[in-house]
């Protein structure tokens, strides 16, 4: 095994790999590797946490048991490659295409991709625990999660915890989020065109210019301090609907706007 004080450098990390030779677990930590080829390296059980290896090849590398936490990987290149019992938790697989790659026990949770990622043909990705389109999300904790822009088209999001989650800009079109806690979460410009939130907690959640065209709504829970100023799709009998909730939450003020749910609804 290599020692750190062996590279200091990517290019020394590439050097390495390149000759066949294994690296300190912890030392590639935060890592800048974006658009590097690392084909065939060997990895295994690799600390990677939070590097940059967005855009790298790495088709057939061995990251079998790897730690990958909050790493970037979106347009990375994994086609064949070892991830077996690699951990990936908050990963970005946005764009990256993982054809034949092995998954067994991978582990997957709060991973995002989109609807460019490439996962291999027989692997359920959608129940897998990552985030993005049609993803199987059924009461999950997601509790605070930054899903910032996150493409979350058609998933089933079915009592899932997101109070105080940031879900600026989000796709959610389609998406089922009855019974969801979205306590003081922040959907701001979100797009929520289609989706069904009956039964939904509302209360404090930021929906400023959110477009809620077609939306589905029965029987919310509450959305006492909930701003819904400059919403968009919202027709008058949607608007109605939300006014003929009780007085005690549409005159609860949003804690960082100030601005009361009434008046929100009413600008």
């Amino acid at each position: 095994m290599i020692s750190k004080e062996t590279y200091k450098t990517p290019q020394d990390v590439l050097a390495i790999l390149k000759a066949g030779l294994a690296l300190a677990q912890e030392d590639l930590y935060q890592f800048n590797l974006s658009g590097f080829d690392l084909s065939k390296a060997q990895l295994h059980r690799a600390t990677l946490i939070r590097a940059n290896l967005s855009q790298a090849n790495l088709s057939e590398a061995d990251l079998s048991q790897a730690d990958l936490r909050g790493a970037d990987l979106s347009q990375a290149i994994l086609r064949n490659a070892n991830l077996q019992a690699a951990y990936l938790y908050r990963a970005d697989l946005s764009g990256a295409d993982l054809r034949g790659a092995n998954l067994t026990e991978i582990k997957l949770l709060g991973a995002r991709y989109d609807s460019q990622t490439l996962f291999p043909e027989d692997f359920a990705y959608k129940s897998s625990g990552a985030i993005g389109p049609k993803a199987n999300l059924n009461g999950a904790q997601l509790n605070t999660a930054n899903l910032r822009h996150a493409d979350l088209q058609g998933a089933s999001l079915l009592g899932a915890y997101l109070g105080g989650a940031d879900l600026t800009l989000v796709n959610l079109q389609g998406a089922r989020l009855s019974q969801a806690d979205l306590r003081k979460a922040c959907l701001t410009g979100a797009y929520l065109r289609h989706a069904r939130i009956n039964g939904a907690n509302l209360a404090g959640a930021d929906l400023r210019a959110a477009d809620m065209t077609g939306v589905e709504f029965e029987q919310l829970e509450s959305i006492a301090g909930a701003d819904f100023s400059h919403v968009q799709g919202l027709s008058d009998e949607m608007r109605s609907r939300l006014l003929s909730q009780p007085a005690q939450e549409l005159d609860t003020p949003h804690a960082l706007t100030r601005k009361t749910t009434r008046a929100s609804l009413e600008s």
